[in-house]
């Protein structure tokens, strides 16, 4: 391998560990946790999500997503039951003392602060309002819960947080006009949607396809090495070094990776801005590029053998082959327009495109020598992912790896470095997304497994390739159904990934007594012809 090429395969592993983010699903943005609320008779309702729709002299106008609260009337949640009421500000703005306004059926509007929540809507429901909407002092939803010594929660209006843009919009909105109304409903999101359904399949497929291509060529590579000893060539060539194409980890190099992945992750939370974030598509575009093309070539030298194996030497990049030179223009293209569209409606597509051709190429040529070195890596991600996105939120407040996972405080819809799919029958939107790590880290191990079941002539059933796949697949299963049960909140998907296959992977070979060849050599032993010295066949 070239030396410019392995520096930027090199960029973009380090990048994908680093950002081996939670499966999430975003729809709202409530950053007040209170699980430990208690729930008492009068103020135990679920917090749900709300869409305040709005018109302006009969014409429909802006949506705004709010926050139903703990305490008041249950919201309907179908949009033919929910009623366009006209929409009025408190008097006082507050709303902590009686209403000098009388209301007859209107939504009101108040300001949050200097009372309770529920001081607010017991005068508004006094004054005769029938719904009535908080704006927060700040950007973000906060769910409104009762005070332990609160009594006077037979409250039957419902009682929804608006953030503060969305009081300023509706503020402009009265004062350009008195026809303003609103219509409040709260549509359940589907227990399962068929984006987390693509989604489960995509990494699945990116793993097979990887693994298979891994085997593949690890096969050819000893199938040569095997034609070398049987001529009784006297220096064999080392296959495991990196002119082979093949980049191998060990145990020092992977606790290494996750530890220098761990600063990157806190660099990325301190510095996360706007044009922090476009660096980011700079290198998940170059990564992307390496991704494509070397998928391509691979895939087009089957068919131009003669445009493959011809080359040509460029300054400063080395001799690279006609076909390379015929597909890069391409790939530099796709990654671009990519990148220019990146905030429409359909740049998913391309972004799952360059990520997965990035997952692939780094499958095929970083590669795990071992089960001990697997286990290594695996465990470490794994504490790995369960500190950033849980014990974090002790250190500084909120979890870094879904704040970093979001893109908060960039302006941007999240960071470039994951998988998505649209939620399509979502009434909230919002994507279903799963971070590179995910993927590459237990592809890592199965396409190890899949290498050593090529080389033992293992059939499937036998082998450890089909047990580890599955066992992915159930993990990133499991992940999905605690997604769901945790109401969207992000979470850590190597949590349930890799107990499931990495126990696998360990509970099977002891079994079947190949641990110890497993977890120390990583490969079967070959037979040694006996012309030919121990210590070559040993290379």
């Amino acid at each position: 391998m070239d030396s410019f090429r392995f520096l930027r395969i090199l960029l973009l592993s380090s990048s994908i560990l680093l950002l081996s983010l939670p499966s999430t699903v975003t729809a709202g943005d409530i950053v007040h946790q209170d699980d430990l609320a208690p729930k008492k008779p009068g103020c135990e309702n679920d917090f749900v999500l709300v869409k305040v729709q709005t018109w302006v002299d009969g014409a429909e106008n802006v949506e705004f997503v709010g926050v139903g609260a703990r305490f008041g009337r249950r919201i309907v949640s179908k949009e033919k039951n929910a009623n366009q009421t006209h929409l009025v500000f408190a008097n006082p703005r507050d709303s902590c003392t009686p209403l000098k306004n009388k209301l007859s059926g209107d939504v009101v509007i108040v300001e949050r602060g200097n009372c309770r929540f529920t001081a607010k809507a017991n005068n508004a429901e006094a004054a005769g309002a029938s719904a009535l909407l908080i704006i927060n002092n700040q950007k973000e939803l906060y769910k409104m819960v009762c005070e332990p010594d609160e009594t006077d929660l037979d409250i039957q209006i419902p009682a929804v947080m608006l953030p503060q843009d969305a009081g300023a919009s509706l503020q402009t909105m009265l004062a350009n006009s008195s026809k303003v109304s609103a219509q409040l409903y709260s549509p359940r999101r589907p227990a399962v949607d068929v984006a987390e359904v693509f989604l489960w399949l995509m990494a699945i497929g990116t793993i097979l396809c990887a693994s298979y291509w891994s085997a593949w060529s690890a096969r050819e590579a000893a199938i040569d090495h095997d034609k070398l000893l049987k001529d009784a060539i006297d220096e064999i060539p080392n296959t495991n070094d990196g002119g082979s194409g093949v980049v191998e980890i060990n145990t020092i190099s992977a606790i290494f990776f996750v530890v220098l992945a761990s600063g990157f992750l806190v660099m990325l939370y301190k510095l996360m801005s706007y044009w922090f974030v476009e660096l980011l598509v700079v290198v998940f575009c170059i990564g992307g590029v390496e991704g494509l093309q070397t998928c391509l070539v691979a895939l087009l030298s089957r068919w131009f053998q003669r445009a493959g194996n011809a080359y040509i030497k460029v300054p400063f990049l080395g001799p690279i082959s006609y076909l390379t030179l015929a597909v890069s223009p391409f790939c530099i293209v796709f990654a671009v327009l990519w990148a220019v569209y990146r905030v429409t409606s359909f740049a998913w597509i391309g972004q799952d495109v360059l990520g997965i051709a990035l997952i692939i190429t780094v499958l095929q040529i970083v590669h795990v020598p071992n089960l001990k070195v697997g286990t290594v890596l695996l465990s470490c991600a794994f504490f790995y992912d369960i500190f950033w996105v849980f014990v974090s939120k002790k250190l500084f407040h909120e979890s870094v790896m879904i704040v970093v996972a979001r893109g908060d405080k960039s302006g941007e819809d999240g960071i470039p470095m994951l998988l998505k799919i649209p939620r399509m029958f979502d009434p909230w939107g919002g994507y279903s997304i799963i971070g590179f790590g995910d993927i590459l880290l237990p592809g890592l191990l199965i396409a190890f497994a899949l290498r050593y079941d090529w080389l033992a002539n293992k059939t499937l059933r036998t082998g450890y390739f089909i047990w580890a796949m599955v066992a992915y697949g159930l993990g990133l299963l499991i992940t999905y159904v605690a997604l769901n049960l945790m109401d969207g909140h992000g979470q850590p998907a190597l949590l349930y990934i890799v107990p499931f296959t990495l126990g696998t992977m360990l509970t099977l070979a002891r079994k079947r007594g190949d641990l110890w060849i497993l977890w120390t050599k990583g490969e079967p032993e070959r037979a040694c012809p006996h012309h030919v010295r121990l210590e070559q066949c040993s290379e």
